[in-house]
């Protein structure tokens, strides 16, 4: 169970435990209990963001290269403030290298399934990637899982911490409206290689993909969709709390998957070809990329 879960646990007002007697149960110390996370800084909330937009360009970016890249902007940054930023925001550049940071030493790797494969229908491979959300006053971290096919989004969910819960209830919420894929793939971060999470694949039949290390082509199509999703909702609205960025990001995944056509699935969109629907017909061409969305007021 991960510190947060444990602290959530803990009851202030326990009419026969005192919390430091909680805190002992489960295993928590009382400083654990009372620390409060102290936020990033306005300057490095601005870092963020820019090393995010450049990192979508440029995944083979690692620390010291976004640091140069950084500083022929006119930012004076060193070298560890970049490579602690990019820590946090789970960002690590595609390329090998050696030692590169192992997923969890505990946890096992399973093999790549998708090579030389044709993926045509739906439900035969479904993947799950995070990718890191800027906030005008802080940011989370949101996890997505998609039709590999039909590039249809079937469940998501967003998370202050990197602990795997939010992504164990993204993949339950999926597998409960959609039913279940053939083969399930994601890359080898420790959220996804928990025993946790898949417990969860093994329990209901699903075939177990991941990527090799470094190799973020291997889940190229969530990547278009993290691209797809910053570009036209969350870098065109400055979003300020999380319920804000929750409303925003439920209007923007509906109308990706209802209303925003593909070239790669004949014109249709990701919910029309995920139930095999012929597409809407609509005057003139539909373009694949939509630069403006429809918020809510």
């Amino acid at each position: 169970m991960s510190v947060e879960r444990r602290r959530e646990r803990i009851e202030p007002n326990h009419p026969d435990l005192f919390i430091g007697q909680q805190c002992r149960l489960l295993s928590l110390s009382r400083s654990a209990f009372y620390y409060t996370p102290v936020g990033e800084s306005p300057f490095n909330l601005a870092l963020m963001r820019l090393i995010d937009a450049a990192f979508l360009e440029c995944p083979f970016y690692g620390a010291r290269q976004m640091t140069r890249h950084l500083r022929r902007q006119g930012h004076a940054v060193g070298r560890k403030r970049v490579g602690r930023l990019m820590a946090v925001m789970g960002l690590s550049p595609i390329y090998q290298k050696p030692r590169t940071s192992d997923p969890h030493p505990q946890h096992p790797i399973y093999p790549y399934l998708l090579k030389d494969m044709v993926i045509t229908r739906p439900n035969q491979v479904w993947c799950a990637d995070i990718t890191y959300i800027p906030m005008r006053k802080g940011f989370l971290y949101l996890v997505a899982v998609m039709d590999w096919a039909t590039r249809k989004v079937l469940s998501w969910r967003l998370s202050n911490t990197m602990e795997a819960d939010f992504c164990i209830e993204a993949l339950q919420d999926a597998l409960a409206r959609f039913g279940k894929p053939e083969i399930f793939n994601t890359d080898q971060g420790s959220q996804f290689t928990s025993p946790r999470f898949t417990s969860v694949l093994k329990d209901a039949g699903v075939r177990i993909s991941m990527d090799g290390k470094g190799r973020w082509m291997d889940n190229v199509f969530i990547e278009r969709l993290w691209r797809s999703l910053k570009y036209e909702c969350v870098y065109l609205h400055a979003f300020e709390t999380g319920s804000e960025l929750r409303d925003g990001l439920a209007r923007w995944i509906d109308f990706y998957n209802t209303s925003r056509p593909h070239s790669s699935l004949a014109g249709r969109t990701p919910d029309e070809a995920y139930h095999q629907i012929a597409p809407t017909p609509s005057p003139g061409h539909a373009p694949e990329r939509v630069s403006i969305i429809p918020m809510a007021a």
